[in-house]
């Protein structure tokens, strides 16, 4: 009775995978840790969500790309990581159907989250150097396309990379209670990684450039000002753009890196592994970073978050308010 009570399924016998055990005393504090980060994931990006659909004053073409991006990370903190939590020591009994159909949940998310700073970037990109057509370039009804292709492109993206799991559910589980599927490293190594870095670092790197040249011309320009105090302008310039892009890129690496590593050393990818679990998690840390890195920064989020956090949001004609203004 001892040994089938630590199956999945008993009353398979050998067929059953064997019951995850409880995590010991000193894990408790690394799943307290994940549980947080998942809270905060959720909370941060429902708040970016509240932020722009509520004042219409938000409601540009910028935030319009920044609402796709804090959905995607909204439903990875809410919907991905608490699964991933959870099946670390529990068994898996919804069917290997259902198995191979969960994970087009996270590979959706994570293509239409990255996809989405690729579509940040290249809106900063047209913003700072091309900015006199940027109004007319980059448009509420563009970006409202752009973000439909990007989710669409996501969605086409994770049935070629699940389609044979799909196909053969449980293939490639040893046994009862286990839930893994299988996919090609190199083809989401270079298709979700490789391909978005370098767009972004190539878009970043121009901004950066354009930023430098800018506040080089104001050095030659103006001549009332003196040499000392521009150079500081030239400065806090290169270094507010170097900001920008340092952040991105960095983070953007530290965490997706791990989990790519993985690819080239593996080639597949057995989804559903504990190795891969930590480096997926690893992974979706960076949704939890992404309104930090994109929204927080801003006066206006600050701004709307005492709002929403107040409660003045549900008073009547709050969608109306000056949030662009800052408080006196």
């Amino acid at each position: 009775m001892m040994e089938q009570a630590e199956l999945c399924f008993p009353l398979l016998l050998n067929s059953s995978c064997w019951r995850p055990t409880p995590p010991p005393a000193d894990n408790v504090l690394l799943y307290f840790v994940l549980f947080v980060i998942s809270v905060l994931t959720a909370a941060l990006n429902l708040l970016v969500i509240i932020a722009i659909s509520h004042y219409r004053q938000l409601r540009s073409p910028t935030n319009l790309l920044l609402l796709s991006l804090a959905v995607s990370d909204f439903l990875v903190g809410f919907l991905v990581m608490p699964v991933e939590i959870l099946t670390m020591y529990t068994c898996w009994v919804l069917g290997d159907l259902m198995c191979a159909l969960y994970f087009f949940i996270p590979v959706i998310l994570i293509s239409a989250s990255v996809g989405s700073m690729v579509l940040i970037s290249l809106d900063r990109y047209v913003a700072v150097c091309d900015p006199l057509r940027y109004s007319s370039r980059i448009t509420d009804k563009i970006a409202i396309v752009s973000v439909s292709l990007c989710w669409t492109c996501s969605v086409f993206y994770s049935i070629f990379l699940l389609y044979d799991n799909l196909q053969h559910p449980g293939r490639y589980n040893s046994c009862y209670g286990e839930c893994v599927v299988i996919i090609n490293g190199d083809v989401d190594l270079f298709v979700a990684f490789i391909i978005p870095i370098a767009v972004i670092i190539v878009l970043y790197v121009r901004v950066f450039v354009v930023a430098v040249s800018q506040a080089r011309a104001t050095h030659s320009n103006v001549a009332a000002v003196t040499e000392l105090s521009m150079s500081r302008l030239i400065r806090k310039s290169e270094l507010k753009a170097g900001r920008t892009l340092g952040v991105v890129v960095v983070v953007f690496l530290m965490c997706y890196s791990p989990y790519y590593c993985l690819c080239l050393t593996a080639g597949d990818i057995l989804i559903g592994s504990s190795t891969e679990a930590l480096m997926s998690f690893v992974m979706y840390f960076n949704s939890c970073l992404n309104p930090v890195i994109y929204v927080l920064f801003y006066p206006w989020f600050r701004k709307a978050v005492k709002h929403i956090v107040s409660l003045r949001i549900l008073q009547p004609g709050s969608c109306d308010v000056n949030i662009l203004e800052r408080d006196t």
